[in-house]
Order: structure tokens, then C-alpha cells, then sequence
């Protein structure tokens, strides 16, 4: 369980948002929509405890487990492959108590054959953020956190 009690965060004076309050349950799928500069990506960035709130408090349950992909994604190194980035050079690794072959995995993401070994210089957007949801995924969190998704994540 999250839950979120009575946050305000005010920026240069303005409130981004104002005495918020959710309890998120497990099963639960929220979509925050609002213009830019609205606090959605502050809200986000209050729940991985990088920014405090104003006011109010945030708390969750012991076995929550957070898994955040901001917006920027941009901590991936262009040097390396696809295959290399996703699986980190394991032939096998771990997900959750099973463990599976690394190049399956990365399949599971549309990166096939030789797709696996282009640079990730050279990937489009779309693949990219393939790249990041393979690796998040991989963490094992069961509360996902995608700020600014987009509709290649299908």
C-alpha cells in the first residue's frame, strides 16, 4: 500500500498542487494527466524520496517496492549494445526466482537476432525506451513509475 496524505509542493510561490491525498492499493493503475509544469513529474520525484513536500507525508508499505523511468532516460551508455545494456553481459539472469536466458529476454522486447547487437547510439527513440523498460522490468519493483510514457511501450 502508498499512501499519499495532505502533500503540497509550492514553487516561486504558486502551489503545484495543494493538500493531495490517494491511497494506492495493490492492482491499482492511476494515470496522472496534466498541462506541463503542473507537479506531475515533482509528485514522482517526492515518491522516490528525491524531493520533499512542502507539507504532508508519504509513506508505503514494507514490501512496496518502487520502479521509476524519468522522463529524460538518459543513463544509458551509446557504446554499448542493446543486449549489452539490457542483460548487463549475463548469459542468464534473474527475474524475480526465475532465472532466464538473457537473449530470450531481450527477444520479449522486439530485440531480435541482430537487433541485440546494435549500438545504442544508433537506436530510435522508440527502441530506447524498449531499452529502458527491459531493464526496469528486470528490477523487479512492483509499483511502476513511468513519467511521460509514450506509445512504444506497447
Amino acid at each position: 500500500m502508498l499512501n499519499i496524505h495532505n502533500i503540497s509542493v509550492s514553487f516561486s510561490g504558486e502551489y503545484l498542487f495543494e493538500e493531495v491525498s490517494y491511497q494506492l492499493s495493490p492492482g491499482d493503475r492511476v494515470g496522472l494527466i496534466g498541462k506541463n509544469g503542473a507537479g506531475k513529474s515533482t509528485l514522482f520525484k517526492m515518491l522516490t524520496k528525491e524531493l520533499a513536500a512542502d507539507t504532508g507525508d508519504i509513506s508505503m508499505g514494507e514490501t512496496v517496492q518502487l520502479s521509476y523511468v524519468d522522463q529524460s532516460r538518459d543513463d544509458l551508455q551509446d557504446d554499448e549494445t542493446a543486449w549489452e545494456a539490457i542483460s548487463g553481459g549475463a548469459e542468464i539472469i534473474e527475474l524475480g526466482d526465475a532465472q532466464v536466458n538473457s537473449r530470450a529476454y531481450c527477444s520479449s522486447f522486439n530485440f531480435k537476432g541482430g537487433d541485440q547487437q546494435k549500438k545504442l547510439s544508433l537506436l530510435s527513440g522508440g527502441e530506447r525506451n524498449r531499452v529502458h523498460m527491459a531493464r526496469l522490468l528486470k528490477e523487479g519493483g512492483n509499483v511502476l513509475l513511468l513519467d511521460e510514457p509514450t506509445n512504444d511501450l506497447d
